[in-house]
């Protein structure tokens, strides 16, 4: 199987596409000016104690306070604690300076523990889902590829996937022999095989990641010791957190994670995303640097690599797939809902049992696709057509527990109940991805009052000639494949007359993601052009 991935990057968002044979597995799609990345860390105050949840409420500068129950603060608390009293205003403290500390008990009280308005570093575990904020923990950690670096413990793990034992004490003395004292790893799957000189050349990488954080915290508290409030209790309450240490860019996070020798490229149509990966990828895989493309096409990437025909067609309510059966998925603030039906397949009395069998093995193939498709985490609940025979029930269970294999979320599936039930539980860390696939009315675009559509290219031309008169000479025109076609259509036609009556020169591009009756102009640069901002000048 071979992997492709596809970064598209907006001024507004960048969205990630990974392909498996061509096909869409995976989509993510996030604003550029979100904050609440996992793995983000933050210089914040304890804002609310809840001794009935043995839990906090901690302001990290979102709308709703972040949750931080007390088996988050996990068993190095106390030394963290103490190393943030340590640190001063602009003054180094090396880790070890905590000494020895107890770790923290699992049935202690947040009351005893933590006191408002206490100043903690929290790592951001889920992002905020709905109406709830994000979930935080103080178990700091830093997440390499190989390599996952734990501040404040002297243990060093090796993932428990590495079966070979030599394998397993090899890379346990060689990391024994290369962490500082005062910090722990975990040695992650990825990491068997690789050379001393990689594994180290990570560690220092995050090493240097943990001092950036600590130096953000030392600058806070100098900021905070050079501006005193007059009044504590007015500064408490307006109390803005310190962000510490950011995720790298979406698109290195995902490559981080899921990067594998069978991926042939990765094309990304912005250059400065396109530097970042190819650095990215250069340092923790030479030998695989070609495969970063940058991608300068005039057709957008999506288009050109069927992304967005993937994902209109994947999306939605219901999502069909083989011989016209299809699913039904449905989205409730406690759990997702899976029906399962069999479409306009023809059935016959005497192999009723084997048809349920063959839509039932098709919805557990396209289900755990759709699964990682749209990130969806939390209760999954799938009512399969029923079966009678039980070893076609377990055939079943195993195929999806098969298929579930290549999932990177942390999950657990149920065999189907009595009812015909299959219940499976999916690590939620974001919110589930659904991108609005449904078009606006090409007539009305959703405003319910008719645009006559016989004048919508003399609007365009108007636009082209207004472009015209700002000294434009040069303008790319975004519209909808089959309206492109129209407008291209013929040796004289309606583009190559809007050029030489208006002297400017014109790429067409057709476009997916546009509507009918929707347009956008873009620069030499590939800026988008506000034509309202146009017609006000005008």
């Amino acid at each position: 199987m071979t992997s492709e991935v596809i970064v598209d990057v907006h001024p507004q968002a960048v969205s990630i596409a990974l392909l498996e044979d061509k096909r869409l597995v995976e989509y993510q799609h996030e604003g550029r000016d979100a904050r609440f990345s996992v793995g983000n860390i933050y210089l914040a105050r304890v804002k609310k104690i809840m001794p009935g949840l043995n839990a906090c409420f901690v302001n990290v500068g979102y709308e709703h306070d972040a949750f931080l129950h007390y088996l988050d603060l996990g068993f190095h608390f106390r030394s963290l604690d103490k190393y943030l009293n340590l640190i001063g205003p602009g003054k180094k403290v090396p880790i070890t300076k905590v000494g020895k500390t107890e770790d923290l008990e699992k049935d202690g009280s947040v009351l005893n523990t933590l006191t408002q308005w206490q100043e903690v570093l929290v790592q951001i575990q889920k992002e905020p889902i709905s109406t709830k904020g994000p979930r935080v923990s103080c178990d700091i950690s830093f997440p390499g590829r190989l390599l996952v670096l734990v501040p404040f413990s002297d243990k060093i793990s090796v993932s428990t996937k590495i079966r070979n034992g030599k394998e397993r004490n090899r890379l346990k003395q060689l990391m024994q022999s290369i962490c500082p004292k005062g910090f722990g790893v975990i040695v992650r799957t990825v990491a068997e095989g690789k050379r001393a000189s990689d594994l180290d050349k990570e560690l220092t990488i995050l090493l240097r990641r943990w001092e950036e954080t600590i130096e953000n915290v030392r600058a806070a508290r100098k900021y905070a010791a050079e501006n005193p409030a007059k009044n504590k209790q007015i500064e408490l309450q307006n109390y803005k957190p310190t962000l510490c240490f950011e995720e790298t860019s979406r698109a290195v996070v995902l490559l981080r994670d899921l990067f594998n020798p069978s991926y042939e490229s990765i094309y990304i149509n912005d250059e400065k995303v396109y530097n970042e990966i190819k650095d990215y990828i250069s340092l923790i895989a030479p030998e695989q640097a070609h495969i970063v493309k940058h991608y300068t096409g005039k057709v957008p990437i999506f288009d050109n690599f069927s992304v967005t025909k993937q994902i209109k067609s994947n999306f939605g309510r219901i999502v069909t797939f083989k011989h016209g059966a299809y699913l039904i998925i449905e989205h409730t603030e406690a759990l997702h809902v899976v029906d399962v039906n069999s479409g306009n397949r023809a059935k016959n009395a005497d192999n009723q049992e084997e048809n349920a069998l063959e839509v039932n093995l098709g919805a557990a193939d396209e289900l755990s696709r759709q699964l990682r498709l749209r990130d969806m985490g939390g209760i999954i609940v799938v009512d399969f057509i029923d079966m009678n025979q039980p070893e076609n029930r377990q055939k079943l269970y195993e195929r999806m527990v098969e298929n579930m294999k290549s999932d990177r979320a942390r999950h657990n599936i149920l065999p189907l109940s009595k009812f015909g039930l299959m219940q499976i539980t999916r690590q939620r860390v974001r919110p589930v991805e659904e991108p609005i696939v449904a078009e606006e009315c090409p007539t009305c675009g959703g405003s319910g009052k008719i645009r006559p559509s016989l004048l919508f290219t003399d609007i365009v031309e108007s636009k082209v000639a207004l472009l015209a008169q700002q000294k434009y000479r040069k303008i790319r025109l975004h519209l909808h494949p089959f309206v492109a076609a129209y407008i291209s259509q013929g040796f004289l036609s309606l583009l190559k007359k809007w050029q030489f009556r208006h002297r400017i020169r014109i790429s067409l591009i057709p476009n997916q993601q546009l509507s009918f009756l929707q347009y956008q102009f873009y620069n030499e640069k590939g800026e988008e052009l506000d034509m309202r901002e146009a017609n006000e000048m005008k």
